[in-house]
């Protein structure tokens, strides 16, 4: 087990300093700029102004050094200073610059000053991970972080837990705007393929984090920022090759800011993948375009950008038989056992058989999901003065699609589009059919969000933020072909619903520095949702996939405050913790499916967090503790309604709890080693398991009780480790290590039903070089999984009853050894 490497050498041997550096930063006018942020660049030290526009850096070692110096609405500025004495004075005169969407996000951001736990990455950062892959595979890295891949290569349906939360209780949004479904909350980042190629920064935030806008964050949020200004032209081509037959072409392009204000910036991409799953392909395409006009007191910024996505289908998963039977005599004795069962026909049960660990049930040729999400958003500024500044945002979300499959012997009962008498061929009575049907939605999202910030002084950050949304979402299904169709016509819709939702949400926060060393965070939201179900017209009855009927108006308003104190030890080290409550109601499905007299019920986390940052000249980390304590979660039981779909059902109580650290050391002048780990116990104080025998008529509910079990996806241990070299000037050598605990796929804690724990390592080359002829040229190497472990990132698990008690468990395995080469040229 190589897991023990990680846990070495935290730590190098301090060098202590021995000069202090003071200065004052001002404008051009000699007036003092409070609160502007400084940093030596080779040292990872930072601090802010005080009210007088002056800072202090003290015990630093001789040496020379770059430092950055920035205020808000100011260009950055970098001075090279070099100490030799005990004392020296850098002033800084920062000169006013364009205001740029960067206040807007910074608005909706944590801070340092902000009692928050959260990680960030920049451009750079994003760059030299982007090998095509989705969106949470470059987020792998971050603490508490486990990504997972139904096609095994990072490219299709992928999914990122953050804490043990799913996507649906991870807030995401994109330049502030919310990008969740709004129905089931859910993100999914296959819709928006090479969204990397086009963003400037990302912040993850964990636990409830500052308010935001959309779903309420219930584990987790990220805070995607798209590309910002550049200040020259450019033109940049990317392109990726690799295992799989993977394929990725990117070119970019854009004007800079020319002398009249303007900017201009676009993307085209595609991604081919056959994957590594059987008929695990994709072919995903997107673009994005922005025009923008920066004034001295003024931006407003145009984005639109699209993805489509087909992706052909690899939801089901390989059953334990593939994944456990170790050798060819055990495999044919789960083949013979699932004959009859799961696996109805030969055919089935040959694909079964044959395929092994990238075994996909689906055979149909077009089984795809197809996708189409287009963005529009118009994002605006203007600074009243250098203290008060309004931005937000106008935006539409249109989305459509479907995903197509194939159905043997369906009954004709299932749709009621067909004759309500029998298909009579020659002699015989037909009750079913062979038929393809695809299973559409079409929305329309749009709203607006805004913030208004005043910081009347160094001591003192207010923010008056808010917006309104509506979701209008039509579910629909179509078939499009069948066996025996009589006179039933292609595209005829056999279920229909609609939702419409209103998310209606203002909040006030501010930081208070009661000295300086002591500053008070607050954070108050109030969030309204008003959600119907219907059919197409609201009021009427809708009809489900399953053909039950759908009808419901729900209300829900919530309180979320957030309170928290930061402590500056001192120049190094600062201390902070937070109570922060969030509330969330229930999912569409929550609500369709859940059995009469038995709706669920919003949930409620209270979050306490607790940390300490540190900054010293060879290191830098931070360690946090949390505790997370919801009421009435909702999970999964085994239970069924009468249409048989899975219902989530409240329980009372359930917890996580935990340490998280972050840190990075240079060990040698060329060698930096990152670590970080969370380690942490997830519980649900009493959980009902609930079983369906179906050897007796009418079946037989089982109750088995189970107390402080751990809670489903959540494991004890995920441990980081990035190793990286620069042994030579523009090339960059790294070891990605990552470490994930054992989890359970259901909440008994049964190790019968459980993802057995992984260690995987990739190895990742960046060389970049500036000829004469053309501003970079980057060549990159990823090769994932370097040992070639076999391992599986996700799966599920169901029971239910024939006589005795049967549990079959579905895995998703992840690839092996895999490579992927990239070339980027920039103009």
């Amino acid at each position: 087990m190589r897991l023990p490497i990680l846990l070495l050498l935290m730590l190098p041997v301090l060098v202590f300093g021995q000069a202090n550096l003071t200065g004052q930063i001002s404008s051009e006018a000699g007036v003092p700029i409070s609160g502007a942020e400084i940093v030596i660049k080779e040292l990872k030290k930072g601090t802010y102004t005080k009210a007088d526009g002056y800072y202090t850096f003290n015990n630093l070692p001789y040496g020379e050094y770059e430092v950055e110096a920035y205020g808000r609405g100011y260009a950055s500025m970098t001075l090279t200073i070099s100490i030799s004495e005990r004392s020296a004075i850098l002033n800084f005169q920062l000169i006013k610059q364009t205001l740029t969407e960067d206040v807007f996000i910074s608005s909706l951001r944590a801070s340092e000053k902000t009692a928050t736990t959260y990680s960030s990455l920049g451009k750079e950062q994003i760059a030299v991970q982007n090998f095509g892959q989705d969106f949470p595979f470059l987020l792998n890295q971050l603490p508490s972080t486990v990504v997972t891949s139904d096609a095994g290569a990072g490219i299709g349906y992928t999914g990122i837990r953050i804490r043990g939360s799913d996507p649906t209780r991870v807030n995401v949004t994109i330049n502030g705007i919310p990008l969740n479904d709004p129905e089931s909350h859910g993100t999914f980042w296959v819709n928006l393929p090479d969204l990397a190629s086009s963003v400037n920064s990302v912040q993850v935030q964990r636990g409830v984090g500052t308010s935001t806008n959309g779903a309420g964050a219930f584990g987790a949020s990220v805070n995607v920022q798209t590309s910002t200004l550049s200040a020259t032209p450019y033109v940049e081509l990317n392109n990726t090759m690799g295992s799989f037959n993977t394929l990725k072409n990117t070119a970019l392009l854009g004007t800079g800011l020319m002398d009249n204000g303007f900017s201009f910036d676009a993307r085209l991409s595609s991604i081919q993948s056959d994957g590594w799953v059987d008929r695990g392909n994709s072919d995903l395409r997107s673009w994005f375009v922005s025009g923008a006009y920066y004034g001295k007191k003024s931006y407003i910024k145009a984005n639109v950008f699209s993805g489509n996505e087909v992706t052909n289908q690899s939801w089901w998963g390989v059953p334990e038989a593939i994944i456990r039977g170790s050798n060819r005599e055990e495999l044919d004795t789960h083949y013979f056992n699932n004959l009859g069962t799961t696996y109805q026909t030969q055919e089935d049960s040959l694909n079964l058989y044959n395929s092994g660990r990238q075994y996909n049930y689906y055979t149909y040729q077009n089984q795809v999901d197809n996708y189409t999400q287009r963005h529009y958003q118009l994002l605006y500024g203007y600074d009243f003065t250098e203290n008060l500044n309004l931005s937000g945002a106008f935006h539409y979300t249109k989305g459509f699609g479907f995903f197509e499959e194939f159905r043997e012997e369906d009954s004709f009962s299932s749709y009621p589009i067909f004759p309500s008498s029998f298909v009579v061929s020659g002699l015989d009575t037909l009750t079913t059919t062979d038929l393809i049907r695809r299973r559409w939605l079409d929305n329309d999202f749009f709203g607006g969000i805004f913030t208004l910030n005043y910081k009347p002084s160094a001591r003192l950050d207010l923010t008056f933020g808010g917006g309104l949304n509506r979701y209008d979402g039509d579910h629909f299904g179509e078939l499009i072909w069948a066996r025996y169709a009589q006179t039933t016509n292609t595209e005829d819709r056999y279920y229909y619903s609609r939702g419409l939702k209103d998310d209606g949400h203002v909040y006030v926060k501010g930081l208070f520095s009661a000295s300086e060393r002591l500053t008070t965070y607050i954070d108050l939201q109030l969030r309204g949702i008003n959600y119907s179900i219907g059919g197409e017209n609201i009021d009427e009855v809708g009809r489900d996939n399953d053909q039950a009927p759908i009808r419901g108006d729900y209300n829900y308003l919530f309180f979320n405050p957030k309170v928290g104190i930061t402590y500056q030890l001192n120049e190094r080290g600062q201390f902070y913790t937070s109570l922060s409550v969030a509330n969330r109601e229930p999912v569409r499905s929550d609500l369709i499916d859940s059995p009469t007299g038995q709706e669920p019920t919003p949930e409620t986390l209270y979050d306490v967090e607790a940390g300490l940052r540190w900054r010293e000249q060879q290191f830098a980390f931070s360690l946090n503790g949390f505790y997370m304590y919801y009421q009435n979660q909702l999970v999964l039981t085994g239970q069924v309604n009468d249409v048989g779909a899975n219902v989530r059902q409240n329980v009372d109580v359930s917890f996580r709890t935990g340490v998280e650290f972050n840190g990075e050391a240079r060990l040698t002048p060329w060698l930096n080693w990152g670590l970080n780990f969370a380690l942490s116990m997830n519980k649900i104080q009493d959980f009902t398991e609930i079983i369906y025998d179906y050897g007796t008529f009418p079946a037989t509910e089982i109750n088995n009780q189970f107390a402080n079990t751990d809670i489903a996806f959540s494991p004890n241990a995920v441990i980081g480790s990035q190793l990286m070299a620069t042994p030579v000037e523009g090339l960059q050598l790294a070891l990605l290590s990552k470490y994930v605990g054992r989890q359970f796929l259901d909440n008994t804690s049964n190790p019968d039903r459980a993802i057995d724990a992984w260690f995987v390592n990739d190895f990742r080359i960046n060389y970049s070089f500036t000829p004469s002829f053309m501003k970079e040229i980057n060549i990159g190497l990823l090769v994932n999984n370097i040992f070639n472990e076999e391992y599986e990132a996700n799966g599920y698990t169901f029971s239910y009853g024939v006589g005795d008690i049967i549990t079959e468990n579905f895995y998703y395995p992840q690839a092996g050894r895999n490579f992927l080469l990239s070339l980027g040229l920039r103009f």
